[in-house]
């Protein structure tokens, strides 16, 4: 038997301690994972709904203290600041050091779906067939991946998230919880799906849609 790999989860809010969850479930289906602790890139940011106690410092604890972890996954539910980090991290680290997690519960096509470093993919997850998650992307509770997804760098799906086949997204994308895109479209590069919203037709890099069906927010009405 392996030993486990000791992990750091970058980040300590809410979505880092669901990145733990994930690791504690892969963990106990097949032992492979043992919680060291949280690392921020800030200490003096942390807030109230920050894990404080289980903080075990910021970057350069990470770099004084190598030889403590085997394993860094990245616990930031927001896009930008997500790709942002993984780069940091990845250049600095190498991509090895990122596994990817996928929660055992999750059904997908082992011969012919990819999933690239860093990827979380969490519980109740289906996805089909030739389905590609590239390196970063989280793609959160239930949701549901057609045949021929492709998922990019760093994009992050909220909970219950449908991407019909085809569906091709950029990165640094969100996918805001129970939208849904239909078949063979192209969601560009930091583009921001709304919640609640179905996506009938591509959306461009930078776009921000809403509603049913999904429309561009005039950005002249926004407060």
């Amino acid at each position: 038997m392996s030993a486990r790999k000791r992990l750091v989860i970058f980040g300590a809010g809410g979505c880092a301690r669901e990145v733990r969850w994930l690791a504690e479930e892969i963990d106990a289906a097949s032992p492979a994972y043992t919680f060291v602790g949280y690392a921020v890139s800030d200490l003096a940011k942390l807030g109230e709904r920050d894990s404080r106690d289980e903080v075990v410092g910021d970057l350069d604890w990470l770099r004084a203290n190598r030889g403590a972890f085997d394993a860094i996954a990245l616990g930031i539910g927001a896009p930008a600041p997500r790709a942002r980090v993984a780069r940091q991290l990845e250049a600095e680290f190498g991509p090895a050091l990122f596994p990817t997690l996928i929660d055992p519960s999750v059904r997908f096509d082992r011969k012919r779906c990819t999933f690239g470093h860093g990827a979380l993919v969490s519980a109740g997850t289906i996805a089909t067939v030739n389905v590609e998650v590239g390196p970063f992307a989280l793609v959160n509770r239930s949701c549901n991946l057609g045949h021929e997804v492709k998922v990019g760098r760093g994009s992050v799906l909220t909970p219950a998230v449908v991407l019909s086949g085809g569906v091709t997204v950029g990165d640094a994308v969100l996918i805001g919880t129970g939208a849904q895109v239909l078949q063979y479209l192209s969601i560009g590069s930091g583009a921001v799906i709304g919640a609640g919203a179905v996506v009938i037709r591509d959306v461009p890099a930078g776009v921000t849609v809403v509603g049913v069906p999904a429309k561009p927010v005039d950005k002249k009405e926004s407060p």
